[in-house]
């Protein structure tokens, strides 16, 4: 039948309209990212939310994440799913993993960087893994009081173990044997692509404790992330262990120094809990998220280094501070150059064992030299 041409124009323009009405009526795209909160949640939606909303249209909700693998288990498993993207620590996100909690994300098309490289060059050690994207990185360093030494200053790891040319307490982080063993080794001389080798053997976890023997007597035990600061400035240490972020504020004071040979980085990551309905788009604004420039924003607003090499010609100064903030940043190519990446799956082999003689060691009392 023959429609009349009046009638197809009434009956598009109906069609229009409705379509119109439609289409305001549909609520605005939009993902659900769980991240962490205070200055880091503040900087992610400066330089990585607020900039995809204005690409993409989507809007980001942000909901606080408080770290672990509990509340995607819950969701995963019970089928609702209420992020869409989650900012874990790579610890967490190798567990997630294993437990098949996360989105395997191997295929993923992740944009060049700036420079053009492709992204598994461009990418730091460990930031690409099976369910995971990386984003920043941030790492255990030594703090140090200029103060203490007027004949000059600390400048390698191994600096932190020797008394007698460095007097002074040691802050130490009573957290047990991750990270302090590693720091041990590197001090004394091993090199940080064979650290998980040689504390995998016998011999290797006797030099590890060996080593601190060394400095346990000075040992000033922190707990808690916000103490190093107040350690160095109240003089109750000479040098510390501490994240490199908690000394940031304190850094541009020329009394305080930061050594980063035999750094320990750890890793933010990006990964999708495992079911969501919103995979596309959660897969675009992990492409967005961890490319070259959103990353260098986030650098330049907090001293976490980009996952990125090709973020750092791209950093420049902190807009609170007027800070230059690559000498800053964990991945800046002097503070790299010596780095070692925290193996969480070395740990979750071999942590049980280490972690048993880490605790007899720390009731001993110091050996007497």
């Amino acid at each position: 039948m023959k429609v009349p041409r009046w009638l197809s124009l009434t009956l598009a323009g109906t069609a229009l309209i409705a379509g119109i009405v439609y289409w305001k009526s549909l609520p605005p795209a939009s993902i659900t990212v769980a991240s962490w909160g205070d200055a880091y949640g503040r900087a992610q939606t400066m330089a990585l939310f607020h900039p995809y909303t204005d690409k993409s249209g989507v809007d980001v909700a942000v909901k606080t994440y408080g770290g672990g693998i509990k509340e995607i288990a819950d969701q995963v498993k019970t089928g609702q799913i209420e992020w869409d993207v989650v900012d874990l620590e790579l610890e967490d996100a190798a567990a997630a993993c294993r437990e098949g909690l996360l989105e395997r994300l191997e295929g993923i098309e992740l944009p060049p960087g700036i420079d053009g490289k492709k992204a598994f060059v461009d990418f730091v050690p460990g930031a690409l893994g099976p369910c995971w994207v990386g984003s920043v990185v941030y790492s255990q360093v030594v703090a140090f009081d200029r103060q203490k030494f007027p004949d000059g200053a600390p400048r390698r790891l191994a600096d932190f173990f020797d008394l007698a040319r460095f007097p002074g307490p040691r802050g130490l982080r009573d957290s047990g044997p991750k990270i302090n063993l590693e720091l041990a080794l590197i001090a004394d001389g091993v090199p940080p692509w064979r650290v998980y080798g040689t504390l995998a053997t016998q011999n290797g976890a006797n030099r590890a404790f060996a080593k601190l023997d060394t400095i346990k007597p000075a040992i000033v035990w922190w707990s808690k992330t916000s103490e190093p600061p107040d350690l160095l400035t109240q003089g109750k240490a000479a040098m510390t262990t501490t994240l490199n972020a908690r000394v940031f504020s304190i850094t541009t004071e020329p009394r305080i120094g930061t050594i980063w040979d035999g750094q320990l980085y750890q890793l933010d990551v990006f990964g999708l809990p495992k079911g969501t309905a919103n995979k596309r788009r959660a897969l675009d604004f992990i492409r967005f998220a961890t490319g070259s420039q959103p990353l260098a924003e986030e650098a330049r607003l907090l001293p976490y280094g980009p996952a990125r090499r090709s973020s750092l010609k791209q950093v420049g100064r902190n807009p609170d501070t007027n800070e230059e903030m690559l000498s800053h940043l964990p991945t800046a190519p002097k503070n790299f150059a010596n780095a070692l990446a925290i193996d969480h799956n070395w740990w979750a082999l071999h942590g049980e064992a280490l972690q048993a003689r880490w605790a007899e060691w720390r009731a001993q009392p110091p050996p007497s030299h």
